[in-house]
């Protein structure tokens, strides 16, 4: 379960050569820059400490990297803010590691396509807020779309609270530039809005952690400017009763924009954080967001109100105005780091089909109690991705707790995959998960994958031991 740590390749050649062929490219080699992009957000897999740190402004530089590294055996990482949650940006021991945070500039806001071209490192926020100052709306959004790129977006296809209705990132992808493993520069799609001309690249590509090219420009789905949402949080007696309510929006063909859960241990970590008032004592919670027009969106809350009533709900609470609405919705943004004050947390990426996550959520309490764990669970409800999130005093991560958690994630990851679902719906496989792969797809399918893998890069040289081992 650790990144790939090997070292080959002529380490030094290759910073003579990127000197000499590159004398204006900022690389980084001191030990303490090298230090601190070790790790991504996984800093409990071990990682290999980068031979450098290269940032690119360019295409042509990436390019000229790539092949530098080829001629000279060098294995490549890349790296955007380093937000990611499977070790995929993690360091290899003596590789390359290529930050893409000097590649920040957004090309082009096209009103007549709805479409935005930008840089891998532009920060997802500041493309958000380019583009609504136009009057546009880019909808994914990661609960770390303030610090992560559109890189790391494009490299996990990165989903976030609107996905339910919008999609993931891989939805808004209509033109890519990626540098492939030999150096060669691909323009892959465009604006245009239909496209089937050949083999479906932008789709391989998105979500494959950097293991097939690396992507230096993406133009990008825009959409007008929604009104703003209406917003209800509805509160459960217990965690049954809220995978009720989410299966009963979607066999009512509702189609909110944000539906949210926590449960009762996420509910008071969060509260004590930000003090939201939020009711302690229920088992769960849900937010439930409606973009539509007017009065459209009072229509479609009563009508969740209706089905969490139905379902069990205690109380269904409605935000006042958009500030307060802001103010619910960073609290769900902001789960994660409301754990991480609760002890030392480890956030799991499971899914599983709408219908299954009453079944899922009975899965995850009966994992907790048969290992002794804390669990806080919160997520996409309304596409049946769960982050189910161990917390471990970190005054007592002994040996023995370790392996309690590596047996009580063994058991999550069985129950989502018996359920028909997936161990990894938004994070990728990365490092952390590259066990479970053959377990979920199949060997002939990984085969597949493998296949893949080889034809587009031959020598290995992209992210190795990344998504396949």
């Amino acid at each position: 379960m650790t990144p790939s740590t090997t070292t080959r390749g002529d380490g030094p050649a290759l910073l003579r050569a990127i000197s000499a062929t590159l004398p204006g490219l900022r690389l980084l080699t001191d030990p303490l820059d090298r230090e601190s992009h070790r790790r991504d957000e996984t800093a409990y897999l071990e990682a290999g400490l980068p031979l450098a740190v290269a940032l690119p402004e360019t295409t042509e530089e990436v390019a000229a990297l790539v092949a530098l590294c080829g001629e000279h055996d060098v294995p490549i990482v890349p790296r955007g803010a380093g937000t990611g949650l499977s070790g995929g940006a993690a360091g290899i021991e003596g590789a390359l590691t290529i930050a893409f945070t000097r590649m920040n500039r957004i090309l082009d806001i096209d009103h007549g396509n709805l479409t935005v071209t930008a840089q891998p490192g532009v920060v997802n926020a500041d493309l958000k807020a380019a583009v609504a100052a136009e009057g546009l709306f880019y909808a994914p959004d990661p609960a770390s779309y303030e610090t992560c790129t559109i890189g790391g977006n494009l490299g996990t296809n990165a989903g976030g609270l609107c996905c339910v209705k919008y999609g993931v990132t891989r939805d808004a992808v209509l033109g890519l530039e990626v540098v492939m493993a030999e150096a060669a520069e691909l323009r892959l799609g465009g604006k245009n809005v239909k496209d089937v001309a050949g083999y479906g690249l932008i789709p391989l590509l998105v979500g494959s952690q950097g293991t097939l090219g690396l992507v230096t420009e993406a133009t990008l789905r825009l959409r007008p400017t929604p009104p703003p949402r209406a917003t209800v949080l509805a509160f459960f007696p217990t965690l049954e009763a809220a995978g009720a309510a989410v299966a009963g929006l979607t066999s009512a063909g509702l189609g909110p924009v944000t539906l949210e859960l926590m449960d009762r241990f996420t509910i008071r970590a969060v509260d004590d954080v930000h003090r939201l008032g939020l009711d302690r004592d229920a088992a769960a919670m849900l937010l439930v967001e409606s973009d539509l027009p007017g009065d459209a969106a009072d229509a479609e809350i009563v009508a969740a109100d209706g089905v969490c009533g139905a379902a069990g709900a205690t109380l269904v609470i409605r935000a006042a105005d958009a500030q307060e609405a802001e103010w619910l919705r960073e609290g769900r943004r902001l789960a994660y780091r409301a754990l991480e004050a609760r002890g030392a947390a480890r956030m799991e990426d499971v899914g599983v089909p709408r219908s299954r996550i009453p079944e899922m959520l009975r899965a995850i309490e009966a994992i907790a109690a048969r290992h002794e764990m804390t669990i806080g669970t919160f997520g996409h409800a309304g596409d049946g991705n769960l982050h189910p999130t161990f917390v471990i005093d970190r005054d007592t991560e002994s040996p023995e707790a370790i392996a309690r958690l590596e047996a009580a994630r063994a058991d999550l990851y069985e129950a989502a995959l018996g359920l028909g679902g997936t161990v990894t719906g938004e994070h990728g496989i990365g490092a952390a998960r590259r066990e479970w792969l053959v377990r979920q797809r199949g060997q002939a399918a990984v085969d597949v994958m493998r296949a893949i893998k080889r034809a587009l890069d031959p020598a290995d040289l992209l992210n190795p031991g990344r998504v396949l081992a």
